[in-house]
């Protein structure tokens, strides 16, 4: 099953680099935000039962409710449809993104650690590198946020591969800053909107004292 969930995550990260429409980054999310309670459900299981409760919770509730809401809330506030043109063509950033597949999976057999989860490792490698590619390759604030939410996910996987013990204290912790994070940009993208009328990253530089 755990085969299937990471196909299935593989595939969100190419529908990433196709998309274009905002709502289609906040849908991806949440799709992401399910398949990473499905890992955590089917790998936690050395984990107390109230503990494992708690850790499912916080990430159905966290990454695939609140954090989507409030993009969502953002998006219409700003009347965000499209992204701008990224500054790689798609067909090579299926080409890059495939190659973060296969990166990934080259280092999950290379390394053979007791404790680590090859599978999760290789995945979670691709989506952190998937994430960084996204940021740079955007020049949309809303688009650099999704980008870290992307590699944001990919530590949550990267945290199941090394051992399924992790502590409640810090999944509480991570997620809390996450969503914390995700309100301050929410923000600054609504003053953006605001005073420029345009989320784009080139209208920081018309930004004076």
């Amino acid at each position: 099953m755990s085969y299937i969930f990471i196909i299935l995550f593989a595939f969100t990260l190419v529908y990433f680099v196709l998309a274009e429409r905002v709502s289609k980054f906040i849908n991806l999310l949440i799709a992401q935000g399910v398949l990473l309670f499905a890992f955590a459900f089917y790998n936690l299981i050395n984990v107390h039962p109230a503990e494992l409760v708690l850790i499912l919770l916080e990430t159905i509730i966290v990454k695939a409710v609140l954090i989507p809401y409030t993009l969502n809330k953002v998006r219409k506030y700003n009347n965000l449809k499209r992204v701008h043109e990224p500054w790689v063509p798609v067909y090579f950033c299926i080409i890059i993104v495939v190659s973060f597949f296969l990166i990934g999976f080259m280092i999950g057999n290379w390394i053979h650690l007791d404790g680590i989860e090859g599978r999760y490792f290789a995945i979670s490698v691709a989506t952190v590198l998937t994430g960084l590619f996204f940021i740079i390759n955007h020049k949309n604030v809303f688009s650099h946020i999704t980008g870290f939410l992307i590699v944001e996910n990919g530590v949550f996987l990267l945290s199941l591969a090394v051992g399924s013990q992790m502590p409640m204290l810090v999944g509480i912790a991570v997620l809390l800053d996450i969503f914390i994070g995700v309100l301050i940009f929410a923000l600054f993208i609504n003053r953006l909107g605001d005073t420029f009328k345009s989320v784009s990253i080139s209208e920081l530089s018309q930004i004076k004292d």
